[in-house]
């Protein structure tokens, strides 16, 4: 195996996860009695450049399927952060009705309504049916492809070049992390600046948060590793912030270099509490996979103490950190009854692989499951919320991961 980003031989291990279907892969009733397709999931590290990446088995277009089951809109926080972020970037900016911003992995609109909404021209690129078609029912305009830089050098050439492109939680989406790097560089703006979010692998580790790697995340990135990888687009970071958002992430942002843009000194920073953290030393990496395990086997004895006692668990969130905690732990419904969601692309269809039926809301509170599991730990708080009718009949709320622990 090479390493996406420098072409180095990558033999160490990060973690490895067994295998597992991909984890937006969502059934239907009648996919029930056909097999499905489970792929190994290991993560290696590159000792070169210390990119933490996949062994990949699946291509891309398996993985984002036409009914992927994700829709950002789900969530009042996300979609809450979308609107900060849009006031934010206008301000930053001075982004007007001559501007143009487009975001990369635009996925239902959630984002980019808010751009609209400002009278300021934009254009989303996603390349799942689905919800891009939820996209376009906001009024959005879509180019229903994946990004890369053939399409960055087609749009640039009709003239549709970004004073803003953003992208949120799509750069550990990409195989080809270098074509999609000179993406940006094509379709930016001589003057314009890119804005990337990501989970930060600092937080990732320190958090234990095993259960946000699945197939569809090709790479979990550092800064030290963005900076190197924009570098080689001809694009240098001028600005970073952390932010609390899936457990911790980087919001990156880009300019061409030497388009005199003013940089500050929060990149060296986070550079700096990376390298003190170990990221550029392998013996962090070493000591990952019995801390996901603990992890796991806490879980399941969780259950396993409920099932003996007789107490009825559900879940709530069919998040893809969901599925991969639970083929990790090899959970059934046997040992949670359903998980309830919010989103209209997953309610009346089955997880992958535990194959445990997604509910709504209503029909979970119906059910008056004994324990709630919320599996989308990064966001506990507005689903705790959700569940209030729960806890007044006594029902007791869980997460899993860094520990078990009652919310």
């Amino acid at each position: 195996m090479k390493c996406r980003l420098c072409d180095a031989p990558v033999t160490r291990t990060f973690l490895d996860l067994g295998t597992a279907p991909p984890s937006n892969a969502y059934l239907d009733a009648d996919a029930l009695d056909r097999p499905e397709r489970w792929y190994p999931l290991r993560v290696k590290v590159c000792d070169r450049c210390f990119l933490v990446q996949t062994e990949d088995f699946a291509e891309a277009d398996a993985l984002f399927a036409a009914d992927y089951g994700y829709f950002s809109a789900t969530s009042s926080s996300w979609v809450a952060h979308a609107r900060t972020f849009v006031d934010e970037a206008v301000d930053r900016l001075a982004l007007t009705p001559a501007h143009h911003v487009v975001e990369v992995a635009a996925n239902d609109g959630y984002l980019l309504q808010f751009v609209k909404a400002r009278g300021i021209p934009c254009l989303g690129i996603e390349p799942t049916a689905s919800t891009a078609a939820a996209a376009r029912g906001r009024g959005i305009e879509i180019v229903e492809a994946f990004f890369g830089k053939a399409l960055g050098e087609a749009l640039a050439a009709q003239g549709r070049q970004a004073d803003l492109i953003v992208a949120n939680n799509v750069l550990a989406h990409v195989p080809d992390i270098r074509d999609f790097a000179a993406g940006f560089a094509a379709l930016l703006k001589p003057q314009g600046v890119a804005s990337f979010e990501f989970q930060h692998l600092l937080r990732l580790i320190e958090g234990a948060q095993f259960d946000t790697i699945y197939h569809e995340h090709y790479s979990y990135l550092s800064l030290g590793v963005v900076c190197r990888l924009l570098a080689g687009a001809g694009l240098e970071v001028i600005d970073v912030a952390e932010l609390p958002t899936h457990g911790g992430s980087l919001r990156v942002w880009a300019a061409h270099q030497g388009a005199g843009r003013p940089r500050t000194d929060a990149p060296q920073r986070v550079l700096a509490a990376e390298a003190a953290a170990g990221l550029t030393d392998g013996a962090i990496y070493d000591r990952f996979q019995p801390r996901a395990e603990a992890i796991k086997d806490a879980f399941l004895a969780h259950l396993l103490a409920a099932k003996a006692e007789g107490r009825r668990v559900a879940a709530y969130g069919a998040a893809a950190k969901g599925n991969t905690l639970l083929n990790f732990a090899g959970v059934r419904g046997d040992l949670l009854a359903m998980v309830a969601d919010e989103s209209p692309g997953k309610v009346g269809r089955y997880l992958p692989g535990s194959r445990i039926p997604i509910v709504s809301r209503a029909a979970l509170l119906a059910e008056r499951p004994d324990e709630i599991v919320i599996l989308p730990w990064n966001i506990a708080g507005e689903l705790a919320d959700a569940l209030a009718p729960a806890r007044a009949w006594g029902a007791r709320l869980w997460i899993a991961v860094p520990q078990m622990s009652e919310v």
